[in-house]
């Protein structure tokens, strides 16, 4: 029962104005509220502060500056084997495997379009029919800047509305279509592998989704935008392994996908598989 309630809730709250308000509490400024807001919610989560570049909660200006906080040198080395495919956030696996039919597993008999997770533009869909996908889930302790699996170039950023659904293992298990529903960012790169996606969803209370190159990606209308960078008059945007692709200011999901005959996941990782930004999780297909 205490499961259906809180399903039902996800469809009668109202998703964006809980998600400005508490955009606005974690920008806030004033001091003793920042500071036991972020002291509160490190304890809560038992975040590992060793590892960020500045381990004093109270030194951020804000909680988003806690949350999205950079780690210092080393903490997070990449794999060196050649053509490793790195994970691209510190989470879970919540799944991965093959692209079929078009469709994404998401979890115990839903899936979702691979269509309308990239914003239904058929063209940018295509070259991932028949390929591999990644799902990755950053829980609220975790390290929230996303980066490259593979070195690539920009191709186009499509930012997609939609709803902002908590996503957890319930949701995932009871609300269809849930990755392909919430609001998100898909950025397409070319790679040595092809064609690569990565895209950042969103959640409830998620407060924004920023990349390196564009900033807080906030269209001035809340409808599907295409913004390309694969034009002569822009110059092009190159990101190295392993370099910051973007972050979430509040966390959500990072879902990667490929071509077919790309990649081979490793066999280790399976639903539920910790990882950790840099790791290796794939391999080149032979």
């Amino acid at each position: 029962m205490k499961k259906q309630l809180f399903i039902l809730s996800q469809y009668l709250l109202p998703h964006h104005l809980l998600s400005r308000l508490a955009g606005c509490v974690a920008e806030c400024r004033v001091r003793w509220f920042k500071n036991a807001f972020t002291t509160w919610f490190a304890k809560r989560y038992q975040v590992d502060m060793s590892q960020a570049l500045v381990e004093d909660l109270t030194a951020y200006e804000h909680f988003n500056a806690f949350f999205t906080r950079a780690l210092k040198d080393g903490a997070r080395p990449l794999d060196q084997t050649p053509g490793a495919v790195l994970s691209p956030a510190d989470g879970a696996v919540s799944q991965l495997g093959p692209i079929e039919h078009g469709r994404v597993f998401q979890a115990k008999g839903h899936s979702f379009s691979v269509l309308e997770l990239l914003g239904g533009d058929s063209a940018v869909a295509a070259p991932f029919m028949g390929g591999d996908f990644a799902t990755i889930y950053l829980s609220p302790k975790d390290y929230h800047r996303v980066h490259m699996p593979l070195a690539g170039t920009l191709r186009e950023m499509v930012y997609i509305p939609g709803r902002i659904f908590s996503v957890n293992q319930t949701t995932a298990e009871n609300v269809p279509e849930l990755f392909a529903r919430n609001e998100r960012v898909a950025c397409i790169f070319d790679t040595e592998r092809g064609p690569m996606a990565v895209v950042l969803v969103g959640a409830m209370i998620v407060a924004s989704i920023e990349t390196v190159w564009a900033g807080l990606v906030t269209p001035p209308k809340r409808e599907l935008k295409t913004f390309r960078y694969d034009e002569a008059a822009r110059a092009p945007i190159h990101l190295e392994k392993g370099a910051e692709l973007g972050r979430f200011k509040l966390g959500s999901t990072a879902i990667v996908l490929f071509g077919p005959d790309q990649v081979k996941w490793a066999e280790e990782l399976v639903a539920g598989s910790p990882v950790q930004m840099g790791q290796g999780i794939a391999a080149p297909k032979a």
